[in-house]
């Protein structure tokens, strides 16, 4: 049996770079997944632990819109792809997971921490 990867620092992820997947790439473990969330202490295990969830309270409507945009901009760049969503006109979340793998892969980990770097804590 595999041994776990040890888990990064969210430095180490941010400096990667997420890498094309069509589903060639590992699904991480339960174990692996819960060990990575050390690195992205704000995000958290969802979906039998086959994602990952980060919740903001923005100050409004146009900061909210702000972020999405943001965030979009990465994910084009990284050609990684969250869902986003806006409630009640300032609250966004974003959900991560790998859908060719249908669970979370460390591109996962990697756009997390891209996130943490340019969104409000």
């Amino acid at each position: 049996m595999n041994e776990p990867k040890p888990p990064q620092c969210a430095v180490d992820l941010a400096a990667k770079k997420c890498v094309p997947c069509e589903g060639g790439v590992p699904r991480c473990s339960t174990v692996e997944a819960e060990s990575q969330m050390a690195a992205i202490p704000d995000w958290r295990l969802t979906h039998d632990a086959t994602r990952i969830r980060r919740d903001w309270k923005l100050a409004d409507f146009r900061s909210a819109i702000k972020m999405i945009n943001n965030v979009a901009a990465l994910a084009e760049r990284e050609q990684h792809h969250p869902d986003l969503h806006i409630e009640g006109y300032r609250r966004v979340w974003i959900e991560i997971f790998t859908h060719a793998v249908g669970g979370l892969s460390e591109n996962d980990f990697i756009l997390a921490a891209k996130i943490d770097a340019i969104t409000p804590r």
